[in-house]
């Protein structure tokens, strides 16, 4: 399928557009934003849904405050210089927004939003209520309340959550590359663009390279991160070059541009829960299992802890892990039962035993197959 006809057959889109393309010499490209928005206003006549994932607060905050600091930031400068950015950033949002006569909303998240799942159904109704009101959302991340362990870090992955959450059909990353090629095309002039991918495995994510912008956090390994989550809940994920003049209307118009497309073979899920349960990104753990486990749970069948190798992390009763091969291959993500120390005691272990030795059984299961997806 041309690349043209997944843009034009998604209803929802969510478009992340990077700092390489909102900052220019650390001030902010309102030329830039309003060549994106000619866009925006095309898919909105077509009566598509679109959210926007801004980065570049942090480098707004800094020219703001004239912060000057060779060093690599601390989290408190970080969030303070967020703070700053963030004021003017929809500052430049609201102004060319209402140029064109469009609304648009601000919308902070940490990765506890998104992770916890009531309030990322909280979130979900908030953005498609916004969405009804012919409102396009605007959203980053709350750096100023986010620390480290706690934070998405990148707004690749942020925006592909985000994708989620609210059931896009489109995730539309625009950074400062044109796509992923098969090795570093700035080293290497014989760099090949790859234009399609159906499925990110171990060849794939070793051609990212881990170069970042001046302004930016994330790589490209972070977009296939974030084409890698959006595709476990059937949205397609298009990496292209936001420097490129109007990129998407190109597209649509037959242009040739350098671009890659990650098409999703994930069936289009209606499982909320199980969508929000893929997506999720920061795991505490991780549980291996052998052989027979996995092709029973591949067989849609629970994990008991006879088919359980080992357990990586310490994690709690309810938390979200992930479930991988002896090979180190992860293959699903689930809600475990046990914490674990108790998983310790008894991996290996017929459910039949689990009284005997914990002295209590809270489930036959250490993850319920109603509390796991597999890829």
């Amino acid at each position: 399928m041309k690349i043209k006809s997944k843009i034009m057959e998604s209803s929802v889109i969510v478009i992340k557009i990077g700092s390489s393309i909102l900052i220019k010499k650390d001030l902010f490209n309102e030329k830039k934003l309003l060549e994106i928005l000619e866009d925006i206003k095309f898919f909105l006549r077509k009566k598509k849904k679109i959210i926007l994932v801004a980065s570049g607060a942090v480098a707004l905050g800094k020219k703001y405050i004239k912060f000057q600091n060779d060093k690599k930031l601390t989290i408190k400068q970080k969030q303070a210089l967020a703070s700053c950015g963030q004021t003017l950033l929809m500052s430049n949002f609201l102004q060319i927004f209402n140029s064109s006569k469009l609304k648009v909303s601000q919308v902070l998240l940490t990765i506890g939003d998104t992770d916890d799942r009531k309030r990322s159904i909280q979130a979900r109704d908030t953005l498609k209520t916004l969405m009804e009101l012919n409102v396009v959302p605007v959203i980053n991340e709350n750096d100023t309340v986010a620390n480290e362990e706690l934070k998405f870090g990148d707004n690749d992955r942020l925006a592909a959550r985000v994708a989620q959450i609210i059931d896009a059909d489109l995730l539309i990353l625009l950074g400062d590359v044109d796509g992923l090629y098969n090795k570093n095309p700035k080293n290497n002039p014989d760099a090949r663009l790859i234009s399609i991918i159906k499925k990110i495995g171990p060849e794939i994510i070793n051609m990212a390279d881990n170069n970042i912008s001046e302004h930016g956090t994330g790589g490209m390994k972070t977009k296939l991160q974030a084409a890698e989550i959006a595709m476990s809940c059937g949205c397609d994920t298009i990496i292209c070059s936001g420097l490129e003049k109007r990129p998407l209307k190109k597209i649509i118009d037959g242009v040739k541009i350098n671009c890659t497309c990650f098409i999703s073979n994930a069936k289009r899920k209606k499982n909320h829960f199980k969508n929000w349960l893929a997506a999720s990104i920061k795991t505490p753990g991780r549980i291996i299992i052998d052989d027979g486990a996995f092709h029973a749970l591949k067989k849609g069948a629970s994990l008991l802890p006879s088919g359980v190798v080992s357990v990586i992390g310490k994690f709690k009763t309810g938390d979200i892990l992930e479930i991988s091969t002896k090979n180190k291959e992860i293959i699903g993500k689930g809600i475990v039962s046990y914490d674990y120390k108790e998983v310790k005691l008894i991996l290996g272990k017929n459910s039949k035993q689990i009284e005997e030795i914990l002295g209590y059984i809270s489930s036959d299961e250490l993850i319920h197959r109603d509390n796991m997806i597999i890829k």
